[in-house]
């Protein structure tokens, strides 16, 4: 789809919209669908943009997935995880209802920011402000997309690590023809949410590659040891390249697993991850960390740099 078409789409359903950069590297802001985002790379639109969720409302019967990029609290499961308050998963309705605000725009650059108030599986209460700055620029051929992911923690009371976990998580979506893969570093230590994924996988020369697949769902998480992640896209095309800046002076990355919530979240903490939907799209993350204790007024942050540009 066009930036046109997709702005359209929005527009025809009553979301606002904010596009900034050009045509060949830009990006869709989609102020009233999560603060999502979607790429546009030489005319096109090319994260996932599902019609269904733009048209629709998320409620009780269904979770309906936007596509593009979102921002996320993390961790997902565990005691502290945001998607299991009710018991059973689901989004927060504070973050599928959220109406994001701009504070500050210019041709290349936005920020945007929503009060969003989450409840953990543990019944705890966290006032938060999600806030995010994107800037996109053309690079010799490529569109970059720097992305500063903010959660403010504005609660009343001092949280500590015994209460409560909170990390900013950013999710991106791309539909998966065949053939398409994930590329990492190998040699390094490889954590799997949803069962053993060695199949999906081969390595050579150093580079590790997991492949969609319609057999099953996996999501494999990497630690702060790695330093790149991508998605190659060879139908489209397309390889989406994405690196994380080094946490702020005291934030540490956490376990982001969607685990039990009977369980603690004490496994190995995660700055990558990518997750493989047998629905036909996956995702390539990037996490941020937290600090203890959580006062209020904390800023948690992870800065990310996403480069679009053709498969090698």
């Amino acid at each position: 789809m066009t930036p046109a078409e997709v702005m359209a789409l929005f527009k025809e359903n009553g979301r606002r919209t904010v596009f900034i950069g050009t045509e060949k590297a830009g990006v869709i802001v989609a102020l009233d669908q999560e603060g999502r985002l979607f790429y546009v790379y030489n005319g096109e639109v090319v994260s996932r943009v599902n019609d269904e969720a733009i048209k629709g409302i998320t409620n009780r019967s269904g979770y309906l997935n936007p596509g593009g990029d979102g921002l996320w609290p993390a961790p997902e499961g565990t005691c502290f995880g945001y998607e299991y308050a009710t018991g059973n998963w689901r989004v927060p309705p504070s973050l599928t209802n959220a109406r994001f605000m701009v504070l500050e725009q210019s041709a290349n650059s936005v920020t945007i920011e929503a009060e969003i108030d989450l409840a953990n599986a543990s019944m705890k209460a966290i006032p938060t402000i999600f806030r995010r700055t994107i800037t996109v620029s053309e690079e010799n051929g490529k569109a970059v997309v720097i992305q500063k992911e903010q959660i403010e923690y504005i609660g009343a009371a001092t949280l500590n690590a015994d209460e409560a976990l909170l990390a900013p998580w950013s999710l991106c979506q791309f539909d998966t023809p065949k053939g398409t893969y994930a590329r990492f570093q190998a040699g390094l230590p490889i954590r799997n949410f949803y069962g053993e994924s060695a199949e999906f996988r081969v390595e050579e020369n150093g580079i590790a590659k997991m492949y969609n697949t319609e057999k099953q769902r996996w999501q494999v998480a990497l630690n702060k040891d790695y330093e790149w992640i991508e998605l190659i896209l060879p139908a489209k095309n397309l390889k989406v390249r994405r690196t994380a800046e080094a946490l702020p002076a005291g934030q540490n990355y956490i376990d982001i697993a969607d685990a039990p919530v009977d369980r603690k979240p004490d496994g190995d903490p995660v700055k990558y991850s990518f997750y493989s939907d047998p629905s036909g799209f996956m995702e390539i993350e990037a996490a941020g960390g937290c600090t203890f204790p959580l006062t209020p007024g904390t800023v948690l942050e992870v800065v990310i740099r996403t480069e679009l540009s053709a498969a090698e």
